[in-house]
């Protein structure tokens, strides 16, 4: 089985919630690292293995970053990481799902992936001759399962942040030589 690791200059893992009701604001980790196990001719085998930096968490105010790695949200201090193991895998070809273990804030649920690769490629020597390949994953979490539970009542029946956030890694990975 082919062992992949992600590139840290293209790879980012993403998210979004509803501020308001309203809105989805967006952020992102920027230091993500991890392997992920492929063969194009075993599929069913793939495997993913993510670890992200929580204090690397951007997105593009400064006031609400420090509140997001404050014990209020991420508590970055205490959970300086955010992983994903995955357990089982449904692949057919270079799409489809990876179940396994989600960890956030210190708490671990199961969370399932829905992934797409790209064909693998031989880069050129002048751009590192390396063989590499992209990877999408996406999946869509409760946030208050992981401890995130932090919010402010608007009066109306609605929230200031939603519960619900959607979560994705986009990367490409590096063929282990």
């Amino acid at each position: 089985m082919a062992k992949w690791h992600f590139d840290p200059d293209h790879t980012v893992a993403a998210f979004g919630v509803q501020h308001l009701g309203i809105a989805k604001v967006r952020g992102q980790f920027n230091k993500v690292s991890g392997t992920l196990t492929y063969d194009p001719n075993n599929p069913a085998a793939t495997g993913l293995e993510v670890t992200i930096d929580v204090s690397s968490l951007y997105t593009g105010i400064r006031k609400r970053d420090i509140h997001l790695v404050s014990p209020d949200f991420f508590d970055a201090v205490n959970n300086p990481e955010i992983t994903f193991r995955s357990t089982g895998c449904a692949m057919t070809g270079r799409s489809g799902q990876l179940t396994g273990d989600l960890t956030i804030r210190g708490t671990t649920h199961s969370a399932t992936l829905a992934i797409e690769l790209t064909e693998p490629i031989k880069l050129p020597e002048d751009f590192g001759g390396e063989t590499t390949l992209g990877l999408s994953a996406r999946t869509i979490i409760n946030r208050e399962d992981f401890g995130l539970a932090w919010n402010v009542s608007l009066g109306d029946g609605s929230v200031m942040v939603g519960r619900e956030v959607e979560i994705t890694l986009d990367g490409e990975a590096d063929l282990e030589e």
